[in-house]
């Protein structure tokens, strides 16, 4: 019988050989570089080293492009303001724009703020507790992206939805949401096109 996992090597690829029911020999790269390959148990251990060997080009190639995401994050990490220093940036940041949505907000008050290290969302808006959350990333960012960010989460207290109206309501606060929303598609810490900032 076949074990689970087995550690193997094809083509300067060290990898892991799942034998499971599948009809074709397939292979990825995981998050942290690692290399897995699973085939089914009729298939033998040498018709999968010839597999891998062949796409050992392709997996050098992925290792390497997770290697730099890696970098560029600790980079960035490390080039971040502390959660605190964070949190004072977008408080302050809030209250300059609270007046313009204070009676959108729930009981009418200054929203609570946090910072999070949140990986797949800028900020985020709490109906429920009234609190506007931001990413510490959202940092490195351009101020105007950052604050289309703070006013996109304000006006979720009013349209807690993507709606036509929210949009409407996002424009009415910053006509050139659109130029500031593609900023935060850029590479933190890089300048912004002249007249955004």
């Amino acid at each position: 019988m076949q074990k689970a996992a087995q550690a193997r090597r094809a083509g300067g690829v060290a990898y892991t050989l799942y034998r499971r029911r599948v009809k074709n020999i397939n292979l990825r790269v995981r998050a942290d570089g690692s290399v897995a390959a699973s085939a089914h148990p009729l298939v033998p251990a040498a018709a999968v080293d010839a597999f891998v060997a062949a796409r050992a080009d392709w997996v050098r190639g992925v290792q390497a492009q997770l290697a730099r995401r890696a970098a560029g994050e600790a980079a960035l990490a490390a080039a971040l303001p502390d959660k605190a220093e964070a949190l004072r940036h977008f408080t302050a940041l809030c209250r300059e724009w609270y007046p313009a949505f204070a009676a959108q907000c729930p009981g009418g008050r200054m929203p609570r703020v946090a910072v999070r290290d949140m990986r797949t969302r800028w900020g985020s808006c709490s109906l429920r507790t009234g609190t506007l959350a931001f990413a510490r990333r959202l940092c490195a960012m351009p101020p105007a992206a950052q604050e289309y960010v703070v006013v996109h989460e304000f006006c979720h207290f009013a349209h807690p939805d993507h709606s036509a109206a929210f949009w409407a309501a996002v424009a009415a606060h910053l006509p050139d949401y659109r130029a500031r929303r593609a900023l935060l598609r850029r590479q933190p810490g890089t300048a912004a096109p002249p007249g955004i900032e």
